[in-house]
Formats: structure tokens, sequence, C-alpha cells
């Protein structure tokens, strides 16, 4: 039997970065001693105010089918959460509420581009972006961020990769995977050729809530960027809620409108109790998120602390997330070998950040999603893995 050609474009190029996290997530399953630290599912449980929002809801029967694009309250939360960070003035005609920020990248996509368009995106990428653009037919265009560089904007290179059938420029900021955000300067950079050129942006910000010293910055804030910015937003990390498919868009009105006529076919709205959940949340748990901010910090200098002690890896410290990156190519292994050894010898799974488009060539992810015992026991694995690479003359 023969399937359509959009099968093949949504399988994107890194499909065997996962194997080891694969090999790692089932041994874990069968009680076997290893330590994930490739994925970034959050260790903490949805704080318990609003696990029971949900419950209360769904004991009240709320059960029943929602609006495609959210129902009223959580919309309106996410339009005032939105306006107070950018100050731009938006309402829940501006809101669609997804199934993650997954599904609101692939609704993007499809309401705004087809075959034959061009999409820029900042590179490195979160790994489902490839297929994400490709659904619809368009290309994607990466426009390499380079270590060497701090994975800073390089403004003549986004420059060079606008053509006229440039359509958009995708990015995530705080990234995944390096944790970079996006100063003032860089996001005037990209509003000036957006209205230059006519180009949608699509702003990823699932991680804003996860920023630490750094200041964050909103691309929909500045000068005629709001008519044309989508901007992603996700209960996912901030708030301990995975597995509650919660993301949602503010976007210009006609954005959601086409949105929700796609959402017809696609979502048709999320469960109310777990929206009801969501909107709770975002009115009265910044506390949470700022407890879970600061652990996610104390772990990210813990790692900074415990790996750039070892020689052979140079460590890049983000500025938000929960993520490092590593160039492990002081070792002597390229990132493949790295990753696929270190598990077979240590028992700790990273990803190889290949993964995220060839400017992390020779990088590994590490997240700092787990506990403080954990990432030093993964630490202490590291440095005995990477000791046993070393020359007999060298080992210690």
């Amino acid at each position: 039997m023969k399937f359509s050609s959009l099968t093949e474009r949504v399988k994107g190029g890194a499909a065997d970065v996962w194997d080891t996290h694969t090999v790692a997530t089932e041994a874990q399953r069968e009680g076997q001693d290893v330590i994930i630290l490739s994925v970034g599912d959050p260790d903490f449980a949805t704080p318990e105010p609003i696990v029971e929002v949900a419950v209360r809801s769904l004991r009240e029967g709320n059960t029943h089918y929602t609006s495609s694009v959210g129902i009223l309250a959580l919309r309106e939360s996410i339009a005032r959460r939105h306006q107070r960070l950018t100050g731009v003035k938006v309402s829940k005609n501006n809101v669609a509420v997804t199934s993650g920020a997954q599904n609101a990248l692939f609704g993007a996509s499809m309401c705004i581009c087809e075959t034959g368009d061009e999409v820029i995106v900042l590179q490195p990428m979160y790994v489902t972006y490839e297929a994400t653009i490709q659904a619809p037919g368009a290309t994607l265009v990466p426009v390499a961020l380079s270590a060497e560089d701090g994975f800073r904007l390089d403004a003549k290179r986004l420059k060079s990769a606008i053509t006229p059938n440039t359509r958009a420029i995708y990015y995530a900021s705080p990234s995944n995977p390096t944790g970079m955000i996006l100063n003032h300067e860089e996001l005037e950079i990209i509003a000036e050729l957006a209205i230059q050129h006519d180009l949608w942006v699509v702003s990823d910000e699932v991680y804003s809530d996860i920023v630490f010293e750094s200041e964050f910055h909103h691309i929909a804030a500045l000068p005629g960027m709001d008519e044309r910015t989508i901007t992603i937003g996700s209960m996912s990390k901030s708030y301990a809620m995975t597995g509650w498919r919660t993301g949602w868009m503010v976007a210009p009105e006609a954005m959601v409108t086409n949105m929700a006529r796609l959402f017809l076919c696609m979502l048709y709205g999320l469960p109310g109790f777990v929206q009801e959940a969501a909107s709770y949340a975002l009115e009265n748990e910044d506390a949470a998120v700022a407890e879970m901010r600061e652990i996610y910090r104390q772990r990210r200098d813990l790692l900074l602390e415990q790996l750039t002690s070892i020689d052979e890896l140079n460590v890049f410290k983000p500025d938000a997330g929960m993520f490092l990156m590593v160039d492990v190519r002081g070792t002597g292994l390229g990132a493949p070998d790295f990753v696929r050894q270190l598990y077979a010898e240590a028992g700790v799974s990273v990803l190889d950040a290949t993964a995220f488009g060839a400017s992390a060539e020779g990088f590994v992810r590490i997240s700092y999603a787990t506990g403080e015992q954990q990432l030093l026991e993964a630490c202490r694995r590291i440095d005995k893995f990477i000791n046993s690479l070393r020359p007999i003359s060298q080992a210690v």
C-alpha cells in the first residue's frame, strides 16, 4: 500500500540520535542502574493546587467538548500574561490554546507555509522544527549560530539567507538546546528584516519562565511586530506539566481564526478540566514557577562546577532552560561515539546534539531536569569514563 509524501516529509533527519535514550529508558524500567540526562522532562510533580483544580473540575462534570481554540478563562489568562510581559494589548481573540507547544508550531506552519516557501530557522534548533516546516511542503533554511561566537546571531548570515521565497523566520529563545537568549539588538535585527521583507516571525518562548541572570526580551513588543509575530508558549516546563499537553499561540486575530478552522479537523479542543487547571496555574502559581527556576539554576551551577573541572570538556553556560551544551571533542571522540560509549561503560544517557543541526556537531546536550544527587553521580561517572580514555601516562 502507498502512503502520501507527507509521511516522508515529517520523518526529519535526526531519529537515530534517540537510540541511546530509548535503550536507557527501557533499561531504567527494568530496574537497571542508569542515569537519564537525555530528555527535558521535569522531575517535579505538578504543584498540588493545580492538580486539585483539575480534579474538582473533573468531578463537577467538566468532561464535554470545548471550543477548538480553548475555553474563555484560559484564553483570557494567556492574553493577560502576554500583555503584562510584552506591553502589547491583546485579547482572547489573539489566543489559541493548543496541545502543547509542538501542536502550536505545527499549526502555525500549516497556516502560513506552503510548497515552494522557504523558512529560515536559527540553528541549533529543536529537532522537530524540520518536520514541522516540511509538512506543508516548505523548505527549511538553517542559519547557523556558531559555538565559537557563543551561539550569537550573525546579522550578515541572516540577511544573506533571505530570498524572494522566504516566508518566515523561526527561532527559540531561550534556545533548546543551547539555553541562549536572543538579546534586544539581535531581536531588532530580526524585526527589521521581517518588516522589510514582509515575513512572519514564529517565536518559540517555552523556556522564557526559566531565565536565570539575563534579561528576556519579547520580539512581539518591538514596533510593527505584533501584526506578524506568532508567540508560542507552554505549561510543560515552567509548571512541570509536560503530560498535561497544554500550550498556546498568541498571534493576530486572522491567524487564530485560521487555527480554529484547522483545529476543527485536527484537535477539536483540549479537555475542559485540563484548561481550568492551566488557567488557575497562570493566575496563581508564580511562586511555584520561581521556586522551580531557582532549583534549575542551582542544578546548572552544579553541573558547570563539576564538568568544567574536566580538562577535555568545553562547557557552554546557558542563560536559561534545563540543558547544558558540552563540547566533547577534546576527549578524542565525536559526539555519537561519546554518547554510545558513555552509556555502555557508565550507564549515563546524554543526547548527541548533532540532532539540533550541523552547528552543534561535536556537542552533547545534558539535561538537568533531575535531582542533584543523580547529577553528582552522573558527573562522577562521566569523569571516570573520560579518565579511561586518556593514555595510561595521563590517566589519574
